[in-house]
């Protein structure tokens, strides 16, 4: 029910082009998939996320489980019931919202105690806890309890989080029971290479259906994660997807892709919209500024996006300025189209073994400094 296919592979780099086979649908790697946290991606519908060609999107195990709540995700017959979105779902696990919350956790070896975010309640969560509320919420990828360890930190606690985390892999793996999802194993290590490995090789000894590499994008320079990447997609199985977890900047993405990876999520796209900020083949555009006032181009000359087809820099401008909500909404769509484009571009790239090429091109473009 979960196979990988790999399709092409780019004569230059490490880049592939998959197929990852779900219950509700295929994923053509590589692929961006659009953060909805509480199981919404914020200011777009289904209709308009589909008309975007959004393939899969990312809900939080966290949050759902604290609001509306997992039982009542499994009354409605599940996540994708419960949204009415017909195609993949994938849940994080929750551990990165729960660890970022340094100071209202408990760890132990056998699991974290932490405090709800909604209303101060004391929750425990052990590995088994986590897949028994994945179960019920019911996506087609879900990720094991992990711990990611913060950046800066001492070596010795990386280490540390590496160890529990494959400890907590495995009890995951055993307490997994749905045969209709995927289990994903992460990979951690924070900046260190040597553990990064070591997590590589014990996520990978558990054969799933995929694998995560989490603990980047956490306040280190994406340099930094440039630097041990490539040595840890390579240590990943060859036939299963490798997801890069919380990247969405564009040039980093192409930067990944090269390296091997096939799966990204972020909430950049639609955060960074909110604050009324656009994609552009020519870097990021703050669309509060007064020189888009009587600008009557589309946001990217070169986007086939509804938002570029229809409507102005000036009007979204004056929508920004004026604080209406419609200018959220509409450079969403524009942003989250943006780095589905970049991906479908990636895909047709690495088929025309000419994906060497495509990086080389963005990195050289007016764009790929800006992000």
């Amino acid at each position: 029910m979960f196979e990988f296919d790999l399709i092409a592979k780019d004569p230059d780099t490490a880049a592939r082009r998959g197929c990852f086979h779900t219950p509700h649908g295929d994923i053509e790697t590589p692929v961006f998939m659009p953060v909805g946290t509480a199981g919404t991606v914020k200011g777009l519908t289904n209709a308009q996320l589909e008309d975007l060609g959004t393939q899969i999107i990312l809900s939080n195990t966290y949050h759902l489980y604290l609001r509306p709540g997992a039982d009542i995700i499994e009354q409605a017959g599940g996540i994708h019931a419960f949204n009415g979105w017909d195609r993949p779902v994938l849940t994080d696990s929750g551990g990165f919202q729960i660890f970022s919350l340094a100071d209202t956790l408990e760890l132990d070896a056998d699991g974290v105690d932490f405090t709800s975010i909604v209303d101060g309640s004391k929750h425990r969560w052990t590995p088994e806890d986590n897949m028994a509320i994945q179960e019920q919420i019911g996506a087609d990828i879900i990720m094991q309890l992990d711990q990611c360890a913060p950046y800066p930190c001492d070596k010795a606690d990386v280490a540390a989080a590496v160890e529990r985390s494959a400890a907590w892999a495995r009890r995951c793996k055993e307490a997994h029971t749905r045969s209709d999802q995927a289990l994903f194993g992460i990979v951690q290590g924070g900046v260190h290479l040597d553990l990064r490995l070591e997590s590589a090789a014990a996520v990978s000894e558990l054969d799933l259906p995929g694998y995560g590499i989490g603990g980047y994008s956490v306040g280190e320079d994406h340099e930094v994660m440039f630097e041990t990447l490539p040595d840890v997609c390579a240590a990943l199985p060859d036939d299963r997807p490798r997801y890069l977890m919380g990247v969405g900047n564009p040039t980093t993405l192409v930067r990944a892709v090269a390296c091997g990876v096939d799966m990204f999520d972020c909430v950049l796209p639609t955060r960074t919209a909110r604050m009324g900020t656009a994609f552009s083949s020519k870097g990021r555009m703050n669309m509060r500024n007064a020189k888009y006032t009587d600008d009557f181009r589309p946001i990217d000359e070169d986007c086939g996006c509804p938002t570029c087809r229809e409507h102005s820099r000036a009007y979204i401008r004056h929508l920004v300025k004026s604080d209406e909500m419609l200018g959220g909404i509409l450079l969403s769509v524009h942003n989250v189209y943006f780095l589905l484009d970049l991906m479908r571009r990636a895909r047709e790239a690495v088929e025309a073994g000419s994906y060497g090429a495509f990086e080389r091109d963005w990195l050289a473009s007016e764009a790929a400094d800006d992000y």
